[in-house]
């Protein structure tokens, strides 16, 4: 992806998050890497009214080089395109949002992981997401946090796509802006649907079996 390409991108997946409520005023944050460097939004950037030379452009090393003042989640951003890459799977986008659905469930105790697998397309196409406790907005300590588990989980063959900031909202990671965004897409309807679930008399629903789960493995390649 070239990075007038990716500029465009960004902006793109940003207005359309921002229309269908997954981003509300200020929050959240885009990014890119490129061969020589990274684009991301803005800091305090309304992500629905991006501009493609509003994007803050940074060298290899996290120096800004062009554009608005960087989001302060550069660093969370750097660690994961580094982790990735350290498992030999890299990456080119990461997203982060405030998704109401996602963020009211981790305002409960839901343990060490989001979302039980209750669907099939959660499973294949987001996987398993950890949480990491509260830490206030730019923490470096979350960026290591995440680097962990990114390690944590691709050595024991679960590879994941997203991990939740507790009460502040996904950050997902994908090839690009537009396979991020379906990640995040796909996370979001599955937090609504669990939150939906929640205090029908019947209880809330079974997740889906060992066996279902390694059907989806031999077929879909998922990683559960």
């Amino acid at each position: 992806m070239t990075e007038d390409v990716a500029r465009q991108e960004i902006c793109r997946v940003g207005r359309s998050l921002f229309e269908r409520g997954y981003l509300h005023a200020t929050a959240g944050n885009i990014s890119v890497r490129l061969d020589d460097g990274y684009l991301i939004t803005p800091t305090d950037a309304c992500l629905g009214f991006l501009v493609p030379e509003q994007l803050a452009r940074l060298d290899l090393q996290g120096r800004q080089l062009a554009g608005e003042r960087a989001s302060k989640t550069l660093a969370l951003h750097r660690r994961i395109y580094d982790a990735q890459e350290a498992l030999g799977a890299p990456v080119h986008c990461v997203i982060h949002t405030h998704s109401t659905h996602c963020v009211a469930l981790a305002l409960r105790d839901t343990g060490p992981e989001l979302l039980p697998p209750i669907t099939p397309y959660f499973v294949m196409k987001v996987g398993h997401v950890p949480v990491v406790p509260y830490h206030r907005p730019g923490d470096p300590q979350v960026a290591e946090a995440v680097a962990a588990l990114i390690a944590r989980y691709g050595k024991q063959g679960t590879p994941i796509r997203a991990v939740m900031l507790g009460r502040l909202g996904p950050n997902v990671w994908h090839d690009s802006p537009a396979a991020a965004m379906a990640v995040l897409e796909e996370l979001e309807e599955t937090a609504k649907l669990w939150w939906m679930s929640q205090g029908r008399p019947q209880g809330a629903p079974a997740p889906l079996t060992p066996s279902q789960i390694d059907d989806l493995r031999r077929q879909f390649g998922a990683h559960w």
